[in-house]
């Protein structure tokens, strides 16, 4: 079963896009250079924006150009990426990953930035507030951080007898500290015994889960980052080896395999980011672009991980799902 809820947001902008008159991008004129930054490696979701961008009239090859830079996970070949992009002198650059934002910020204060996902856009400098960025950084947030109390009351809900929570989390992203915390405060708010498993390397997650093992974990949440991202199929692989009921912030994650996911859908805010970049393409001022959060989610159950985990998904769960992935 497959229904979507759909961002405020993101419907407004949407409706505004099928009513907007056509881009200043038209057949012939001179070619737009838009840089594509990523923390992580998501053609997917770029796939999509591509798409978005089409369907407002900027055609690749005629009059649109894309330089795509993915550091799939490496978060040190950000800022050379970011010059690189800067020294093309590309009318936009977009990103994902709050990372990403940071490190094209860092190199251009003049070149406007969406952010197609991310957070903590205040807290790390990239904008004065949501409502009035005041800078050249706008674009929409995915609000991981503020999800994190809600993922963790599905893990209650779908293994109720649980008492010992793992976390696994990129040890050398900085953010993922924060919802490191708000989980191990509400572990200790239910008596919940909580264990913080942080990797650096792809290469310490088999033994990451052993210990879990060890320590008879009865459940994990996968905090998401650009390079937990990358080794998503490989930890989802070892949670169904390992049999932990596993609970993530990307619908990306179940589809690989993980048991559930809680989290905004990541197509339709790279969807809305070519929005943004097609109002800024037509003289639109970042400083005066809000910054839109979500506002709905999606719930997203892999019913052959949860079959093969022995675990039946509560019908009042169920009822709240979005959509099942078998």
């Amino acid at each position: 079963m497959d229904r979507r809820h759909a961002v405020r947001g993101i419907v407004v902008f949407a409706l505004a896009a099928l009513h907007s008159p056509a881009p200043a991008a038209q057949p012939g004129a001179q070619e737009v250079v838009i840089g594509l930054l990523d923390a992580s490696e998501r053609p997917e979701w770029w796939a999509v924006f591509r798409q978005q961008l089409r369907d407002l009239g900027y055609v690749e090859g005629r009059n649109v150009k894309f330089e795509a830079r993915y550091a799939k996970g490496n978060l040190d070949l950000l800022p050379a990426m970011a010059k690189d992009l800067v020294q093309l002198k590309v009318a936009v650059i977009v990103t994902s990953g709050a990372a990403a934002a940071v490190a094209a910020q860092r190199v251009t204060r003049k070149i406007p930035i969406v952010m197609a996902s991310g957070t903590d856009q205040v807290s790390l400098g990239l904008a004065s507030n949501l409502a009035r960025p005041g800078g050249n950084v706008t674009g929409v947030s995915s609000l991981t951080t503020d999800l994190v109390g809600k993922r963790f009351e599905l893990m209650r809900e779908l293994v109720p007898k649980s008492t010992r929570l793992a976390v696994l989390w990129h040890a050398e992203n900085v953010q993922s500290m924060a919802s490191v915390r708000d989980i191990e405060n509400a572990a200790a708010r239910s008596r919940i015994a909580f264990q913080s498993f942080g990797i650096r390397t792809a290469e310490e997650l088999p033994e990451a889960f052993s210990r879990m093992t060890q320590e008879r974990m009865d459940a994990l949440i996968v905090i998401n980052s650009p390079f937990i991202y990358v080794e998503r199929r490989t930890i989802a692989d070892l949670a169904l080896k390992h049999k932990l009921p596993t609970i993530c912030g990307a619908a990306a994650y179940v589809e690989t395999g993980a048991l559930l996911s809680y989290a905004p859908s990541y197509p339709d805010l790279f969807r809305h980011a070519a929005n943004y970049v097609d109002k800024i393409l037509k003289g639109a001022n970042p400083a005066d672009m809000p910054i839109e959060q979500p506002t709905t989610f999606e719930l997203v159950i892999n019913s052959k991980t949860a079959r093969a985990l022995g675990i039946a998904i509560p019908p009042t769960l169920l009822a709240r799902t979005d959509r099942v992935v078998d």
